[in-house]
């Protein structure tokens, strides 16, 4: 079992308001293309999706589908993205 803080902690949405909530957890999981630099990118299985993450800014969570995902990492591996790395539109 993984040390319990590396998870992060999220109330449930079925929780309301209510005192006793159900919390669930999400291990992050550094990038391998990330190697020893500080910039990381963190996934993380979450129950609506795929959760991401930019280890500089670790309180802003990106959630998608393996879908969407899967899509956008095949366009950037296809170039579709690289006029807007270039400045065009």
């Amino acid at each position: 079992m993984s040390n319990v803080s590396t998870y992060q902690w999220r109330k449930s949405s079925y929780s309301a308001d209510a005192g006793n909530c159900v919390n669930v957890a999400i291990a992050w999981r550094k990038s391998s293309y990330s190697g020893d630099a500080g910039n990381c990118v963190n996934v993380a299985a979450d129950g609506n999706g795929i959760a991401l993450r930019e280890s500089d800014e670790p309180d802003i969570v990106l959630i998608t589908t393996p879908a969407v995902l899967r899509a956008f990492i095949r366009g950037a591996k296809d170039g579709a993205f690289d006029r807007i790395q270039e400045g065009g539109a």
